[in-house]
């Protein structure tokens, strides 16, 4: 869960380092460093603790020379956060210089061998070992007793250094022994390679690279890279592939903050992930990445959906979907613990990975489980070319463009209408029939229109063309006020039921992740059996509560807890004058499919938790302890 960046050309390659680690800061963000060699043997190198932003100015300062590096922001899994403990770490001679995404399970007993064998460290992380066991086999041991040379290469002392290890990694390895190189190697973290004329990159994120180039490899597990500033090597041949993002996407555009950037983008990002995908006419779905498997699909009698955080939270919401309208048997499980079970699994079994990033760790290893035991595998993710793409058999990608803030937001929405387009193209395969095919179809292809309106609530942004804009620094947004009266509330209760039972949960999500709020989210039904006991007028309800099956249902909920002297917030459908008698907010949001309400109606819930997140002054595109791509366990 950390940002790793390398650069290897004819050009100075600390501003392009700079530059690439603050487009990656978002990973991580509580410690940062680089390496630079500038062929003097006098490497430089700087660690520091906090954020890469906090220190911009002092950074784009710094005269360095050399055209050789690495950097790194981390997010601490082993070893508390400390400037020994940030990356770059280095092995006893300060030779070998390594940057590491992932968890080295086994370092300690590592640790321990190395220790005995005279290798001093000095840091507390699990990393650190892989540079002393690089030392060992490409230098000898620190000692300067004789030993066996295993290789005269780098690359050669990484690949021995690697065979010893238990984990993941995502590594970038520099020496000044070995001044004109750079080693790259990965294992189930992400590690691309940018290939330009006159230069070499190699991140962890395609955000990284996007401003030097847009060719790209993604490299597989257990490959190992070597570049040089004239050519570079990888154990394979692999196929260049182009970024879809442009550099101007991952900028904020104007905006305060990539969360609001990325939430006023739903339109589009909504547009973008069903063009080409919704057949009005025949009432279909066309989802070119499963064309390969259509006839598989078609015999299918049961899916699994696999998810963590906010993709699980899609999941439910599909489950719901498919099992109406496509008549298919759901299961979604939380993919950190369906990794660990004993699933009964057969041929008549997919089991589809929902992940934004497609590098989820746990998401991941479950998928390669499920693939051992022979079973059709799925994706639905955003990033191309990423390892849930590419491990799984056929898959829909969402087409949303780069995912800055670290809470999800235009991601789940595109999440909810993939699996929407799913349901109608798995449904269209059996019993549902023309007509109601082409009511599903039609309502999808207006939901980027109706997330527009509900948009509108933001009254500072101002329409141009498809677009929402910033029209001034202030806001007078219906949901800012509202955030501004309830920003000193520490206790939220969010309830739905049906559909909008994984918005209620969804919403609580976003709720403590981007502005600390404890925030509980359940299913409208379980009230009696325990939540309600907590209710009182310093304990506020957000109910989601949109016409349909379940809305009289709603209402009684919302009934007992105003007899408790309980606030309510209601998230209710245009023109449902009735509701302002019951509670004390109403945020109104367009009619739609019932099926579709859960992209609509998580909207307010998004806007809610980012204002209250900057009223109350977090961070909210960098949550505290948490990282947007968790590629650990």
């Amino acid at each position: 869960m950390c940002g790793i960046v390398g650069y290897i050309g004819q050009k100075p390659a600390f501003p392009i380092l700079l530059s690439g680690l603050k487009r990656l800061e978002y990973r991580g963000y509580d410690s940062y460093g680089f390496c630079v060699l500038n062929g003097q043997n006098k490497p430089f190198l700087y660690k520091r603790v906090g954020k890469i932003s906090e220190a911009e100015n002092e950074l784009s300062s710094f005269k360095v020379e050399g055209n050789i590096g690495q950097a790194h922001t981390r997010w601490a899994t082993t070893g508390r956060v400390s400037n020994e403990n940030a990356h770059p770490h280095f092995d006893c001679q300060k030779n070998i210089f390594l940057v590491h995404n992932g968890i080295i399970e086994n370092y300690q007993e590592i640790k321990n061998r190395l220790i005995k064998e005279g290798h001093k460290f000095n840091s507390e992380t699990d990393t650190e070992v892989l540079c002393h066991l690089i030392e060992k086999y490409f230098q000898g041991n620190p000692e300067g007793k004789p030993s066996v040379s295993y290789g005269a290469s780098l690359e050669e002392a990484v690949r021995r250094a690697l065979r010893e290890v238990r984990g993941t990694y995502g590594i970038v390895v520099i020496s000044k022994k070995d001044p004109q190189k750079i080693v790259a190697a990965k294992l189930s973290s992400p590690l691309i390679l940018g290939i330009n004329n006159e230069e070499f990159l190699v991140a962890s994120d395609p955000s990284a690279l996007i401003t030097r180039t847009r060719q790209i490899i993604n490299l597989d597990d257990n490959e190992i890279a070597v570049l040089k500033p004239d050519n570079f090597f990888i154990l394979k041949e692999k196929p260049l592939e182009t970024i879809e993002w442009t550099p101007e996407e991952a900028e904020k555009g104007g905006y305060p903050h990539f969360m609001l950037k990325e939430i006023m983008e739903q339109p589009e990002s909504l547009r973008n992930s069903q063009r080409g995908r919704i057949i009005l006419e025949e009432g279909m779905a066309k989802l070119g990445g499963l064309e390969s498997v259509k006839e598989k699909l078609r015999k299918i009698e049961r899916l699994i959906f696999v998810a963590c955080g906010t993709a699980y939270h899609a999941g439910l919401v599909g489950e719901y979907m498919l099992e109406e309208y496509a008549k298919i048997p759901v299961e979604v499980e939380i993919a950190s613990e369906f990794r660990y079970k004993k699933p009964i699994l057969d041929k008549k079994t997919a089991v589809l990975a929902i992940s934004q990033s497609g590098e989820t760790a746990d998401t991941l290893t479950a998928v390669k489980e499920v693939k051992e035991k022979g079973v059709m595998t799925l994706g639905n993710v955003n990033v191309i070319g990423s390892s849930i793409a590419r491990e799984t058999e056929a898959g829909v990608y969402n087409h949303c463009g780069p995912e800055i803030g670290v809470a999800s937001t235009k991601a789940f929405t595109s999440q909810l209408e993939i699996l929407a387009l799913l349901t109608l193209f798995l449904g269209r395969q059996r019993e549902m029939s023309l007509v109601i095919g082409q009511r599903i179809a039609k309502e999808i292809s207006k939901i980027p229109d109706l997330v527009k309106e509900v948009l509108k609530l933001s009254s500072q942004f101002a329409e141009t063309s498809f677009h929402l804009t910033p029209r001034s620094t202030s806001s007078n947004s219906a949901i800012e006020k509202l955030a501004k009266k309830y920003r000193d509330f520490n206790n939220f209760l969010f309830i739905g039921r049906k559909y909008n039972f994984p918005v209620a949960l969804e919403g609580a999500l976003k709720l403590k992740e981007i502005a600390y709020v404890n925030a509980q989210g359940y299913g409208a039904g379980e009230m009696k059996h325990g939540p309600i006991a907590l209710i009182d007028e310093n304990f506020p309800t957000i109910a989601i509560c949109p016409s349909g099956s379940v809305y009289d249902k709603m209402i009684s909920n919302i009934e007992e807890i105003k007899a408790r002297k309980g606030k309510v917030i209601a998230i209710a459908t245009e023109g449902n004058e009735e509701i302002k008698n019951l509670v004390d907010e109403v945020i109104y949001i367009p009619k739609t499919l019932e099926m579709l309400t859960p992209i609509l109606s998580v909207i307010p819930l998004q806007l809610f938790a980012y204002y209250m997140g900057v009223l109350r002054g977090c961070d909210v595109d960098k949550p505290k302890n948490l990282a947007k791509s968790v590629t650990v366990e």
